[in-house]
């Protein structure tokens, strides 16, 4: 994967922390529904360890932001 690839993932990550700030939770539900998508293809399509761990980190994040979420509904 190309790094422009994670610093979009990044600013889209931001999105959804912005929209948790706002307390706007449905959009934020489905912005991170999106994302985790995204995810799950490059997933399927990288084979490199260091890709592998990065996205990794982005699963961890999303999982912490579902939980705040969920806290506001």
């Amino acid at each position: 994967m190309e790094n422009h690839d994670f610093n979009l993932l990044q600013q889209e990550m931001q999105k959804i922390i912005d929209l948790i700030a706002a307390k706007n939770g449905k959009e934020a539900n489905n912005k991170l529904v999106e994302i985790s998508q995204q995810l799950d293809d490059f997933l399927d399509f990288s084979d490199d360890d260091a890709d592998l761990i990065e996205i990794s980190r982005y699963q961890v994040l999303l999982n912490q932001l579902h939980q705040k979420i969920n806290e506001l509904n």
